[in-house]
C-alpha cells in the first residue's frame, strides 16, 4: 500500500485492511500503527508479534489485537534499561487493558470469536475486533498525550 494512501486511513482502516490483507490480528495493529506513527519498528517486530495471533499461537487466550496493542503502547511507553521507570508502560497497558475488557467483555480470544480458526465468521469477528481495537487505541493515546491520529 503507498505511503500516500496509509495517509488518508484512520487506525481502525488501516488496522482492517491489514488483516484482509492476511496479517494476523497482532501483526495487524504493529504495521497500521507503525505506519501511521512513521515509528521507527523493524520488520522483526512486526515477526514478534506473529506468534500473539489466535490468542497466543492459536491457544485462545490473551487476544492478538490487545497484544498488538500493547506493544505499541510499550514503544510509546517502555523502557531500554533497568534504570528507567517501568510504571509508565505498566500503567498504560493496565489501563489499556481494562478499556478493552470493558468494550469487548472479555480479553480471551476464544470467548471473544468462539467461531472456529479461519471460517468466515471467525475472519469477521476477528476483523471486527481489530478494527474496534485500533479506534480504542486511537482515541486512549490521544487521551493520554502519546499521539494524535486523523
Amino acid at each position: 500500500m503507498s505511503e500516500q494512501m496509509t495517509e488518508k486511513m484512520d487506525a481502525k482502516q488501516l488496522a482492517g485492511q491489514n488483516f484482509r490483507e492476511g496479517y494476523n490480528c497482532a501483526e495487524a495493529m504493529v504495521r497500521a500503527f507503525r505506519d501511521l506513527l512513521k515509528l521507527d519498528i523493524s520488520d522483526d517486530a512486526v515477526r514478534m508479534a506473529t506468534g500473539f495471533g489466535g490468542g497466543l499461537g492459536h491457544a485462545g487466550c490473551l487476544c492478538g489485537a490487545l497484544t498488538g496493542a500493547t506493544m505499541i503502547l510499550g514503544v510509546l511507553q517502555g523502557r531500554t534499561t533497568p534504570a528507567e521507570s517501568r510504571e509508565p508502560a505498566y500503567a498504560g497497558a493496565n489501563q489499556f487493558h481494562a478499556l478493552f475488557r470493558e468494550k469487548f467483555g472479555s480479553t480471551c480470544c476464544r470467548v471473544l470469536n468462539p467461531h472456529p480458526f479461519d471460517s468466515k465468521e471467525h475472519l469477521r469477528n476477528c476483523l471486527k475486533i481489530t478494527g474496534g481495537t485500533a479506534e480504542l487505541l486511537s482515541t486512549f493515546m490521544a487521551e493520554k498525550g502519546l499521539a494524535k491520529l486523523n
